[in-house]
């Protein structure tokens, strides 16, 4: 079996191929989201704490 026999997957590559395509976009779009919403959270913190702090 050569390399180019093994990309194209027996006339599957497509599928295949976009299937693990479209897995990886998912897996960083959700560490970015992750990522987004943990920088949130700790400034909502920050706030907070600084909030009381003047009280």
């Amino acid at each position: 079996m050569s390399w180019g026999e093994f990309l194209a997957m027996n006339g599957y590559a497509w599928y295949i191929w976009g299937s693990y395509g479209m897995a990886l976009l998912i897996f960083i779009i959700e560490i970015l989201m992750v990522r987004h919403r943990r920088r949130l959270i700790l400034q909502q913190l920050y706030l907070m704490r600084n909030a009381e702090d003047a009280m």
